[in-house]
This record gives structure tokens, sequence and C-alpha cells, in this order.
């Protein structure tokens, strides 16, 4: 939730029963016109509803029975379990698409064999009837309902044109297989056409199925990051004693303790104890940095091989990773300058196609001679079919989803939709972080011995490979196949290197500062 002024409130939730663009517009149009509603934003491919209202007038139970009152609905929960409610939603609903296309693929196949290879076989309009019922009336049911829905608020999707293309192409064909003779009296042929009511449902089916595969595909990159956040964490509470606890109770002020590679969980202050953190999710950086006393951390870096405490500064939306999930959604849900034209076209494309439908109807009426109803119909009905995925309306606001969610895998933040469609002008990038560019790990690539001496390179491995600094792993990784001596008394100097004793001699590793060092990496 962002606060615009002290009345005004910014909230994000997701629409619950639509089934393609022209809900989005239906659903967005609804809350726009809501007393109190400053503006409303409707994304199909997210299925996310933004809305700005004035608190004292308005709120988002009001809202989301506005919205009920067309045919959809609004999952209102709390943010933190939003996601997961969300999820199952998803997941119930992919199960279910996905039975119906399987049976819907396995029943049609009979029909469409039937009606293109053995059309005059004994009783063969009779079994595609059998085939294709349950297909039309069982498993696209949803689209009858959602099309009625519609039909009662003076308004039209996707779904009635399935609806009426379906509908109509199979009473046609029951009329003409039960009173065959009325067209036979007329010199014409009674056709059938189940096999196109039960494809039409099938395909439709299929297409919503990659669809839902496809929003769930997309909303990874925001797991992802969601994933980074640990479910519990070690508070040390007021007598020294350490409890796990949930990441939903931690408050400003607890201490919070980090063991060797776990994750941070929200945004602090050391208070004891040092380790190297991996910041690469926010800097970009692969090489983990140095944690001291008084110096910030931050939820969603890890932890390397050190352990430290730190009071908890930031918690819940507060935190910078919360913020970046936040601007992910933001930008995943925000609309591009041609996915507003898009819209508008979206909001009046089924009355037109329905339009188009009955004229191409008129038109067979006067025009078409002897078979002129027949053709009519079906000429109507094909209009209706091609019209039914809707590519126009989906494309674009998926495009969109897609493209931020995958920058956000790769680490790379887009502000909005209209920076993404911007893009496609940049003819130069500047890059100022290295790890941008790189492998991500530090690797050595040559070594210099003073006077070509190697015979200290065993204590060398030795030293290093007690060492948490991350250009340590580097050099055991380079010398990997020395057999290291060993050591004692080690100790980690910050900022300059490390020593230890060997056979009673102290030797130093370490930076260009470090002037007394035997070996200089």
């Amino acid at each position: 939730m962002a606060t615009t002024n002290q009345n005004t409130v910014t909230q994000t939730f997701p629409v619950l029963g639509m089934t393609c663009a022209s809900c989005a517009s239906s659903a967005e149009s609804i809350v726009t016109h809501q007393e109190g509603v400053v503006s409303a934003s409707v994304n199909y491919a997210t299925g996310n509803l933004i809305v700005e209202f004035l608190s004292n007038v308005t709120n988002a139970e009001k809202i989301r029975k506005a919205v009920q009152g067309v045919g959809y609905d609004l999952l209102i929960e709390d943010e933190s379990k939003q996601q997961e409610s969300l999820e199952v939603i998803h997941e119930k609903k992919f199960k279910q698409l996905k039975n119906k296309t399987l049976w819907a693929v396995i029943l049609s196949l009979p029909v469409v064999i039937i009606g293109m290879f053995f059309m005059d076989m004994p009783y063969g309009n009779e079994i595609m009837w059998v085939f294709s019922t349950p297909v039309v009336l069982w498993l696209g049911r949803d689209f009858f309902i959602n099309a009625w829905k519609q039909a009662k608020h003076r308004k039209a999707n996707m779904d009635t044109l399935v609806a009426l293309s379906t509908g109509i192409a199979y009473i046609f064909s029951v009329f003409n297989m039960l009173f065959a003779g009325f067209w036979h009296q007329r010199g014409l042929h009674a056709h059938v056409y189940f096999e196109a009511a039960a494809v039409i449902i099938a395909f439709i089916l299929l297409g919503k199925l990659l669809e839902e595969k496809a929003k769930g595909n997309t909303s990874s990159a925001i797991k992802k990051l969601m994933g980074l956040q640990p479910k519990t964490v070690i508070v040390i509470q007021a007598d020294g004693k350490e409890k796990q606890t949930p990441i939903e109770e931690v408050i400003e002020g607890n201490v919070i303790l980090v063991k060797p590679g776990e994750k941070i969980a929200v945004d602090g202050m050391v208070i004891s104890g040092s380790s190297y953190v991996d910041e690469s999710m926010l800097s970009g950086e692969p090489v983990p940095v140095l944690k001291n006393k008084n110096e910030k951390v931050f939820a969603g870096t890890i932890n390397q091989k050190g352990s430290f405490q730190f009071k908890a500064v930031k918690v819940g939306k507060e935190t910078m990773l919360a913020q970046i999930i936040k601007m992910v959604q933001d930008a995943q849900g925000s609309k591009a300058p041609v996915q507003k034209l898009v819209d508008k076209i979206a909001g009046i494309f089924v009355p037109v196609v329905m339009g188009i439908a009955l004229l191409t109807f008129i038109v067979w009426m006067i025009f078409g001679g002897e078979n002129a109803i027949v053709q009519g119909l079906l000429a109507a009905v094909t209009v209706l079919v091609i019209a039914c995925p809707c590519a126009l309306g989906l494309a674009t606001p998926t495009a969109i989803m897609v493209g931020v969610g995958k920058g956000a895998e790769q680490g790379i933040l887009i502000k909005d939709a209209e920076s993404l469609e911007l893009a496609k002008k940049v003819d130069a990038i500047i890059l100022d972080k290295t790890g941008t560019i790189t492998e991500g790990r530090p690797q050595v690539t040559d070594i210099h011995w003073l006077n070509n001496d190697d015979s200290t390179k065993d204590i060398l491995l030795s030293i290093e490979k007690q060492s948490e600094h991350p250009l340590a792993e580097a050099v055991v990784k380079y010398l990997g196949e020395v057999n290291p001596t060993t050591s004692s008394n080690f100790d980690s100097i910050t900022g300059k290197g490390a020593k230890a004793d060997h056979n009673n001699e102290t030797y130093f590793v370490g930076n260009s500062n470090y002037r007394k060092g035997l070996f200089t990496v």
C-alpha cells in the first residue's frame, strides 16, 4: 500500500473470475465509477486491480461488492497471506483446466473423425451428438455461465463469443438431426456441425490452459524474490536465550542471530560479530562485503562463513527486499502507452464482433441464394469463432508481464511498462557495476613468487584455507593441487590480510598495506 495524501490510498487486489481482456475492461470500468475512487486499472495478464481511493468515502469491501456485482471477485486478504491464497487458487484452476482440456480433446476426436471421414455411416449423427454433448454442455458450461452473467449486466466478453458460436452450432446441428425433413422438403441436405462445436470448446480450453501455465511461469520471478527471505529467524531474548521466531512476528529492535550460510531476514544494524555478506541481489557486485559492528545489513542478502548479531531496523513492508518485490509487482501490473490503446479496443471488441457476425448473416440472407440461411448462419458462427482467442487483448499485457519478470530473474529491475516499451530505442548501455559483466567469481589469473621461490606455497594454501575472505577462496582453488601443511594461531586482520604460525615462524598473507607480508595477493 502506498499513501498519496492524508485520505487517499493506493492498493492492489487480485481480481478473480476474469476470462479475457474485455473482463478486465469491464471490472476496471465498474470500479472507476464507484464513489470515492480516484483511479483504477485492471491488468488482465497479472490479474490485478490497482485502485486509488478516498479512505473516508469508500473501502476495499465496498469496491469488492461492486466488482462482485458484474460477476467477478476481489481477493482482499492480508498481503502476507495473499500470495499463498493466489497460488492455491491458481493451482486448483490449472488442475481443473487440465482435466477439462484432456476430456474435451478425447471426446472431440471421434466426432472429428466421423464428421470428416465417415459422415454417411449408420447412426453417425447420433454418435457425434452423444460425444459432443458433454463437451459443449458440461466441459464448456463455464462459457455459457459467464456469458449469462455478462448478459444480465448488459455486457459481453470473449465467453459471449464462445457461447454464441458453439451454442448456435450445437442447437443448429440438433435441429438438423431431429428434423431433417424440414430441409429435405426444401431440397436441401441437413448438415450437422457437432465437430465444429466440440473442437471450438476443446481448442479454447487448450488456449486457456496454456495461458494459465504462462501466468504461473511468469510469476516465478516474484516467487524467487520472496524466497530470498527466510520463514523463521533466531531472536535473542532479553535473558540471552535463543528463540526460533516466525518472520511475521519480528519487530523493530529485536536482536537477531545470523549463522553461517543463512539468509538475512530483515534490514538491520550489526551489533556484535562480523562476517562477509553476499549482497549481489542488491548491488550486482558478486564479491561478498565485510560487515562489522555498526554496519547495515539487508533482507534477502546471504551471510557467508561467519556469524553475527544485528538489531532489526526495518521489518515487513519496510525492508529493501519488500520494496523491490513491490516495485516488480507494480511494474508487471503497469500499462504501457500502447496497452492503453489496446484496452480501449478490447472494451468495444466483443460488441463490434457480434455486430459484424449479425451483418454477415443479413448479407448472406439477402444475396446468398438458395442456401442463404445455412450459409449465413455458418458465416456468422465463423466470425464469432475466429474472434474467440482475443490475442489482441492478451498479447500486450502478457508480453509486459513476461518481460518484467524475466528482467527480475536476471537481476534487472524495470521501473514500469513504459520503460520497457521505450527500451526498443536504446542503442547504448552504460554499466557501472563490474559484477554485471563478469562471471561473478574472483579468479587468480597469474602468480609471481619472490625470487622465483615457491617452496612456501603449501603454507600459503594452509593459511588461505582458514580465511573467510572471498579472494582467499580463489587462491585455494588456484593452488588446489598443492598438499597443504599445518599452521596454527590463525588470525584475520580486517582490511589487510591474515597471519598464522608454522614451525615456530609467523607467516603473513595480505594486500599491499600489509608490508611485512611474504605473499602479496
